[in-house]
């Protein structure tokens, strides 16, 4: 069966499925019972569906969404009596690893042209020092001092500054986010010139021979910073690629969905930036050696990797279980293209 003619044919079913999820999520209280019952059965149609195109169409975008919306189906049915703290805690079990494993290819082009950015930074300061006054505003390169990193922070106010920081880095995550709506250029700009910063950086302090000081007070809370921001910019990325190249459906269609999932993916991201300020606050500036920095720093790495594995483990049970129901049974066989009429 030809992709269109696959999106054609049941696009309908899709539709109606997700204008009567509306009221489930909102509150059950206005349900009735025939709702539940049509609910059911388009919940086990495009679940068919989806086993369908995942067979036949495993790269096409269709996959992701039919996915997602099975997944909401299957939570307004089988979840929707659990409280909201429940639901939002099943968001971040399951979903969200879910939805960052889908937006994979966008999550790492933010993370490349974030490499791309932070080499040019480094080797423009690299070959000459007085660039750096070019990459970084002239009064924040004054104040740069190798020599310096890491003294006077005792005296800082440590809940004061991690409200700050994580308010900042928020700022910026949304700002990636919200950029795609410039088609993604600005998004593009916004991870090349961080990059950039940090590649400046890099370079002023290797070149004073500071560079083991330097990173130890950049990777405890920065790899879970930089995720986060790669996860947010790797959103906004996808909402301009989209707009884009909307595929087979309408450009406004395409670009309110992208909207909706990658908004999902940016508030997946919130916990990510508040456990880093939390760290910027108080462990980054904190008497510890440096050793002891970079262990908390390696923490860091494994507790995302955990995490990862967490949420696919709880996919994976999610689709076993459903499969156990007989919902993911692919009932639905290749049809002929059917001539125009």
């Amino acid at each position: 069966m030809d992709i269109q003619y696959f999106i054609r044919e049941h696009k309908p079913v899709w539709s109606e499925l997700e204008q009567l999820l509306e009221p489930f999520e909102r509150s059950k209280r206005t349900v009735q019972a025939m709702q539940i019952d049509r609910l059911t059965l388009l919940y086990k149609t495009a679940s068919a569906h989806l086993a369908f195109a995942q067979t036949y169409y495993p790269g096409d975008e269709i996959v992701p969404f039919l996915n997602q919306l099975v997944s909401r189906a299957h939570q307004a049915l089988f979840a929707g009596q659990r409280q909201p703290a429940g639901r939002l805690a099943d968001f971040f079990k399951r979903q969200f690893i879910g939805f960052v494993l889908e937006r994979r290819r966008f999550i790492a082009a933010a993370l490349l042209l974030f490499i791309i950015g932070g080499l040019s930074g480094f080797l423009a300061v690299w070959s000459d020092p007085l660039n750096l006054y070019t990459v970084i505003p002239a009064q924040i390169a004054e104040s740069i001092n190798p020599h310096q990193v890491g003294r006077g922070h005792d005296d800082l106010q440590s809940a004061v500054m991690s409200s700050t920081i994580m308010t900042n880095n928020i700022r910026v995550a949304v700002m990636a986010f919200v950029s795609g709506i410039t088609f993604g250029l600005l998004t593009v700009y916004l991870l090349l010139y961080n990059g950039l910063l940090i590649g400046a950086l890099t370079a002023v302090f290797w070149q004073s021979g500071n560079s083991y000081r330097f990173w130890a007070y950049i990777l405890p809370h920065g790899i879970i910073e930089l995720a986060a921001i790669f996860i947010a910019g790797g959103a906004g990325l996808y909402m301009g690629y989209r707009m884009i190249n909307p595929g087979p459906y309408t450009r406004k269609y395409m670009f309110l969905r992208s909207v909706k999932e990658s908004a999902l993916l940016l508030v997946g991201t919130i916990p990510l930036f508040v456990i880093a300020g939390i760290i910027e606050g108080y462990i980054t500036p904190s008497g510890l050696s440096l050793e002891a920095k970079y262990a908390f720093a390696g923490l860091t790495l494994l507790a995302l990797a955990v995490y990862v594995l967490y949420g696919i483990a709880n996919g994976r049970k999610l689709l076993l279980d459903e499969t156990s129901h007989g919902l993911h049974a692919p009932d639905v066989q290749p049809e002929p293209k059917r001539s125009p009429v």
